[in-house]
């Protein structure tokens, strides 16, 4: 029965050690992709596990992060009164509108006071009319996910892990961007 149950474990660490190297093996050929504002982009060697904390839809209902499994997103924490956000929106909405669909999702999360006359404001000024307008009022999710500073930006994968983390704004639509994304999609 010990050589059975050493045999199981065996095969379970092999295993683990092989997607161990296969994450990082992806990981590298994601760095070799990281030009221009994507080389801000930190990707984590070891995927953390993201808070299931509730945020608030554009009717003021409950959602979480979790009910993206099955799919890539890349939320996006922002305020109505940061400048850097009000830049990087529009490339957030191009990347959306570029290769958004049933695999991969922009997550815009508004936290802190930002009402949402404010938001629907703020989108209309910049003409962004395909992204979600959900809030965070009280900031326990962007807390609870580590978020110190606006814009940050987590890239989720469909397990629900956070593999990485850009702060600050950046340029989501171009063409380095577009590429480091495309290849973390298509690596499953």
């Amino acid at each position: 029965m010990r050589t059975i149950s050493l045999i199981i474990l065996y095969t379970a660490l092999i295993a683990g050690a092989n997607s161990a190297l296969a994450e990082n093996s992806n990981i590298s050929a994601l760095n070799q992709l990281r030009q221009g504002d994507m080389q801000k982009l930190v990707l984590h060697t070891e995927p953390k596990r993201v808070s299931n904390i509730p945020f608030l839809t554009e009717n003021g209902a409950e959602k979480r992060l979790d009910d993206y499994k099955g799919r890539y997103v890349l939320v996006n924490f922002w305020a109505t009164w940061c400048a850097p956000c009000r830049a990087e929106m529009p490339s957030l909405s191009t990347l959306q509108s570029t290769i958004g669909g049933s695999d991969f999702s922009v997550v815009t999360i508004a936290t802190g006071r930002n009402t949402p006359a404010a938001i629907d404001k703020f989108f209309a000024e910049i003409g962004i009319g395909n992204l979600p307008t959900y809030r965070d009022p009280k900031q326990k999710l962007a807390r609870s996910m580590a978020v110190l500073g606006l814009p940050a930006s987590i890239l989720i994968s469909p397990d629900g892990h956070e593999i990485g983390r850009l702060l600050g704004d950046a340029n989501w639509s171009d063409a380095s961007a577009l590429a480091l994304l495309s290849s973390w999609i298509e690596q499953d």
